[in-house]
């Protein structure tokens, strides 16, 4: 992909995130209908477009692309712990606890799969599926500890989100075996967890489906970038811009969108990393915090308004971000 299509595929996201915000600001998608649009998309269209990811001739060095941005990750997210650990002790407590699940969570799983499959096409939403398979155990485990800590264990639970339909039971509410294994459960059942599972099966298997199945699927999961980016456009609906501006959370959108992705690719480039492995791995290291912060926040009485506007600043910082990155990755590769 070269410059020109790469500010097509943007200009594109954004028209369709725009329209996504203007039918829930005029309520032509209500709340309820905003979950059925995110639910659509976690579990039927992503899932057959991670599927279809895979359907690909594969070699050895394929399987060690696959190996490798799983490492990278997991290395991505004892740094993010880490900084979760020590850059936000003298906040407020509220605010505390948003800081550091945003950092080791991301919207990755959401808004990065169709961003990494425009700009590296079907072999790059492969690997950002593999890629993501540390950040969900990460963001439903040691994540939600940051919120559950102080947590009442009974709050209703809130509509679904792009990054979780239903964030998982605070482990001190129940005995620490069954906590575990819920979680687990929750992390080897995730639509997107068995549609990767699914899709390594026919690549190494070299399955090849009936046309009208293969069809079916290919139609299905190309509707993943405009679902996803309407989809995107109704969250941001639901915050003024006005309440955006908070200094705080500037400096960690400096953080989330621009220091933790150079890093990953400083470490990149020191390693000599597969290119198209070190761009989908700073790719989604730059995503923005994920639409599960808030809803979290709002569940385990933490600050959901500062979890908010966290979520939506770095969303919409994010789009400026994105392209710079991409635009920087694609010319090394």
């Amino acid at each position: 992909m070269g410059t020109t299509e790469l500010i097509s595929l943007q200009l594109r996201m954004f028209l369709i995130m725009l329209i996504g915000l203007f039918f829930r600001k005029k309520e032509l998608i209500s709340p309820e209908g905003k979950k059925n649009l995110t639910d659509l998309v976690i579990y039927l269209i992503l899932p057959c477009n991670i599927v279809k990811s895979f359907m690909i001739s594969f070699d050895e060095n394929t399987l060690k692309k696959f190996g490798t941005v799983f490492v990278v990750s997991v290395l991505i997210q004892v740094v993010c712990a880490l900084f979760a650990r020590l850059f936000y002790n003298r906040m407020e407590p509220g605010h505390k606890k948003v800081m550091q699940y945003a950092t080791v969570a991301s919207n990755a799983g959401f808004l990065g799969n169709p961003v990494a499959e425009g700009v590296f096409g079907s072999m790059g939403l492969a690997l950002a599926s593999v890629y993501l398979i540390p950040q969900r155990v990460v963001m439903w485990s040691a994540g939600v500890s940051y919120f559950t800590a102080d947590a009442e264990p009974d709050r209703k639970m809130p509509l679904s989100t792009p990054e979780d339909s239903e964030p998982p039971p605070a482990s001190h509410t129940r005995p620490f075996g069954e906590a575990r294994l819920r979680i687990l459960k929750r992390i080897i059942t995730h639509p997107c967890i068995i549609a990767v599972a699914v899709g390594l099966v026919f690549m190494l298997g070299q399955v090849t489906l009936p046309s009208f199945l293969d069809a079916a699927l290919k139609d299905i999961g190309n509707c993943n970038t405009a679902m996803s980016m309407l989809v995107i456009g109704t969250i941001l609906a639901d915050v003024s811009p006005r309440d955006m501006f908070d200094s705080s959370i500037f400096v960690f959108s400096g953080l989330r969108l621009v220091l933790i992705p150079l890093i990953v690719y400083a470490g990149c480039l020191a390693c000599a990393v597969d290119p198209l492995v070190t761009g989908v791995s700073v790719l989604l290291a730059a995503m923005p915090a994920a639409s599960t912060t808030a809803i979290l926040a709002a569940k385990y009485d933490g600050d959901a308004v500062y979890a908010s506007k966290c979520v939506v600043t770095t969303t919409v910082l994010s789009l400026l971000t994105t392209s710079v990155w991409s635009m920087l990755l694609l010319q090394a590769i």
